[in-house]
């Protein structure tokens, strides 16, 4: 069994070493028991002079039970929370102990984990990578409920606190202690018991030693109470930012401004405690913080575990990579790989234009310097590690070639050709195509075998998935050595097989395509726009049609059947297909062409005057169909992926959705919906879809076997 190790000097200080059963120190059932134990024996503790608190673990503790908590049902709220006000009474215990107790954090310490060092009164933390200290829980659709709201907002005031609780910020050691998160630091994780207890002899007799602000009737929260005239605007500015971010569809961070509110007003410590409980415990059973859970925790874990990579090859690293192709694409693996400490080739058919790509790395390195976030030698050893080229010779000997070239059979076969055979003996070749199978792209390959899809995300500096494409020839080594250069330059990568569009892409485009067939039939563009943002969606379907390029949609639809990938008669929106083309024709190509759907002044945007063409006053439909119409034709594009066996896994569509083609947080990714909106629900919303708009909203058959 697990335990809390007792161990009491001859200085009366007790060290409480917490060494649980698994891997981790975990916030579940037998902690509760644990803890409760530990408090029993040191309030009855006689010649006690102080406690320190520490891990055996390399994590101080990982916090709540998230496999618990995922389970609960609506109904448990009431078990939840005296679950939490069991705990919470046990840390009020040690704070009112009549002595120090100090926190020795030798490793992360995140949400519950960091919520018993908030119990503590000094907290002592080891310089090293391994820390990392915060309350994550609002990423997960949770708030922290310990006491990590209230005694947050009453360390640092409302807006200081602010980042750490609305935003789930976890920061290292250094930036910790320059928060306030924490009162020290130490060189080692060895010095961390040694230096609590001789913080502990050094404080004797000092009662505020082991008095915390919020037992202090002099304390007052810093930037005053929340209905103060200095804090009562902060606080409405900040609810209106707040709900311009999650339009109301995450419940989390409305309830955490509700506790930090009352928290800094005239409702004391304890009151406020049990408040944060009550709001905790209603969020538990959601659908919004099962998907959430569910998505950024479990299946985000599976993903950047490997669960995907092929288990029997050894572990690699790129050293040298080329990139074909300067553009925006090329430019922003360039600055990725850069930062990641690989050498880059970066090549173009001018040395100018090569040069412009690396200018890229160079504006990007120039922000983070005037941030404070480099200083100016790191940044220079970056951006020596590209060299733009137009030689082709250049990329001799590289571990990988990258091409990101114009989305076009012909370009990408004459690159192919021209520098495949300068790989280096092991080296392997990836294709940043979004919609070209890479079964046809390799058929010119050499190696067919050493030939995978990277497919990235724009903004590649910001963007966090890559989209890993496994051909029919493609071999296990080459989709590992795929999967470690993802996770070398830092990202999340999802492993679907090929087809046309692979996942991603296809599924985009399903909802871009369902908004432009609503304009096309006659409805408002202005309520299409504003109900895809009441979704959930990143941005309105309209705009991301702007930014993706019309012209570029309608060149990738063309491409296809002339490849014969597609028919015309296979499109399931052929009106929206008609829009397009009259709107390309007109002109109106993208933002980036001058304008598409929308007009681009200087002082923002506007609806195309032109769309007037097609809006009927008579067309007029309930909203919440129009939402879904967006929604679930992405949704079903998912599960007919998963069908195909386009998609390996349901933690593959969950997160590639969400990171990469902008699946609304709340539904924990497309896959993931369908679960909690309830399987015989979504099929029989979608029979009501079909039968208004068309076979499109069909459910699949394997779905209808499932409900």
């Amino acid at each position: 069994m697990g335990e809390f190790r007792y161990e009491k000097d001859a200085d009366g200080i007790v060290t409480i070493t917490m060494d649980m059963d698994g891997p981790v120190n975990a916030m579940n059932a037998e902690f509760d028991g644990l803890y409760q134990e530990m408090t029993d024996k040191l309030c009855a503790e006689t010649g006690l002079t102080g406690v320190v608190l520490t891990s055996a673990k390399p994590t101080f503790f990982a916090g709540g039970d998230l496999k618990w908590l995922i389970g609960v049902e609506p109904g448990q709220e009431q078990e939840i929370y005296d679950n939490v006000e069991r705990t919470k009474a046990n840390k009020r215990r040690l704070e009112r102990l009549g002595v120090p107790v100090v926190a020795a954090i030798n490793g992360a310490a995140a949400g519950g984990g960091f919520e018993i060092c908030l119990a503590c009164h000094h907290r002592i933390a080891a310089d090293v990578p391994a820390v990392k200290i915060g309350l994550p829980e609002v990423t997960l659709g949770l708030l922290p409920g310990g006491g990590g709201v209230v005694r947050l907002t009453y360390m640092l005031g409302i807006e200081d606190a602010m980042p750490f609780v609305l935003e789930g910020r976890m920061v290292p050691a250094q930036a910790a202690l320059k928060a306030g998160l924490i009162h020290e630091l130490v060189d080692s994780i060895a010095a961390l018991v040694p230096r609590a207890k001789d913080h502990i002899k050094s404080v004797q007799g000092d009662a505020a030693a082991h008095t915390q602000p919020w037992d202090d009737r002099a304390y007052r929260i810093p930037g005053g109470p929340s209905n103060s005239a200095s804090a009562a605007p902060r606080m409405a500015a900040g609810s209106a930012m707040l709900f311009k971010k999650t339009r109301g569809l995450l419940p989390a961070p409305g309830k955490i401004m509700d506790i930090m509110a009352n928290t800094a007003s005239n409702v004391d410590f304890d009151s406020a405690q049990r408040y944060e409980s009550r709001q905790f415990a209603s969020l538990v059973p959601l659908p919004v913080t099962k998907n959430m859970i569910q998505a950024f925790f479990f299946d985000l874990n599976k993903v950047n575990g490997g669960a995907a990579r092929p288990k029997d090859v050894p572990k690699s690293k790129v050293t040298k990579l080329g990139i074909l192709g300067a553009g925006m694409m090329g430019q922003g693996i360039a600055y990725s790989a850069a930062m990641a400490a690989i050498e880059v080739v970066l090549k173009d058919t001018s040395l100018e234009a090569a040069e412009r790509g690396k200018g890229y790395t160079k504006r990007l390195l120039d922000k983070r310097i005037a941030k404070g976030r480099m200083d100016q030698a790191a940044a220079d050893a970056v951006l020596a590690r590209i060299t733009p080229t137009d030689q082709a010779q250049s990329l001799q000997g590289c571990d990988l070639i990258i091409e990101a070239v114009f989305e076009r059979l012909d370009v990408k076969e004459a690159v192919l050709a021209e520098h495949e055979a300068l790989l280096g003996d092991a080296g392997f070749w990836g294709s940043n195509t979004s919609t070209l199978p890479i079964g046809r792209l390799a058929q010119g390959a050499a190696r067919p075998e050493k030939f995978i899809g990277l497919h990235f995300f724009s903004p590649v500096d910001k963007m966090p998935l890559l989209e890993i494409v496994v051909g029919e020839k493609t071999d296990d080594e080459t989709l590992a050595r795929a999967f470690d250069f993802a996770r070398q330059i830092g990202k999340t990568a999802i492993v679907v097989n090929d087809s046309t569009g692979f996942y991603t892409s296809r599924t985009i485009g399903t909802k871009m395509d369902e908004a432009a067939q609503m304009v096309a039939e006659g409805l408002d563009p202005v309520r299409v726009e504003n109900l895809g943002r009441a979704v959930g969606f990143p941005t309105g379907m309209l705009s991301l049609y702007d930014e993706v390029k019309l012209s570029l949609a309608v060149d990738i639809f063309d491409t296809q059947v002339g490849m014969g990938l597609r028919s015309t008669d296979g499109d399931a929106t052929p009106e929206a297909r008609a829009l397009l083309r009259e709107m390309v024709q007109a002109g109106r190509k993208g933002r980036g062409a001058g304008g598409g759907f929308f007009d681009y002044p200087e002082d923002g945007k506007a609806f195309w005057p032109g769309l007037a063409k097609w809006r009927e006053d008579r067309v007029n439909i309930p909203d919440q169909d129009i939402k879904d119409r967006m929604l679930f034709r992405a949704v079903l594009e998912t599960l007919r992926c998963l069908d195909e066996g386009v998609l390996r896994s349901v933690p593959d569509a969950n997160i590639g959705s969400i990171m990469g083609i902008g699946a609304p947080t709340w539904t924990g990714g497309y896959a993931q919906f369908v679960e909690t909106y309830g399987r015989a629900r979504f099929v029989a919303r979608c029979e009501e879809l079909a039968a208004k708009y068309g076979a499109r909203f069909l459910p699949p058959e394997s779905l209808r076997q499932a409900a």
